[in-house]
């Protein structure tokens, strides 16, 4: 639960930020990778989290 709310939120936001399609559909994969690492279904991710995620790190929140 919370995983395609999450990819949507990170594509979105790629795209609000002028980011080539590409790299907003990566961090929309990344979030909602996130977004599954987590009991619930929300998840707090933060940016730099994203964004290792996206640089192949593991998809897991470090709290």
């Amino acid at each position: 639960v919370g995983g395609g709310d999450s990819f949507a939120s990170g594509l979105i936001y790629g795209l609000l930020m002028g980011r080539e399609p590409q790299w907003a559909l990566e961090c929309g994969v990344a979030h909602g990778a996130l977004a599954m690492s987590t009991p619930g279904d929300t998840t707090m991710a933060t940016r730099a989290e994203v964004l290792n995620a996206m640089k192949g790190a593991g998809a897991r929140i470090a709290r």
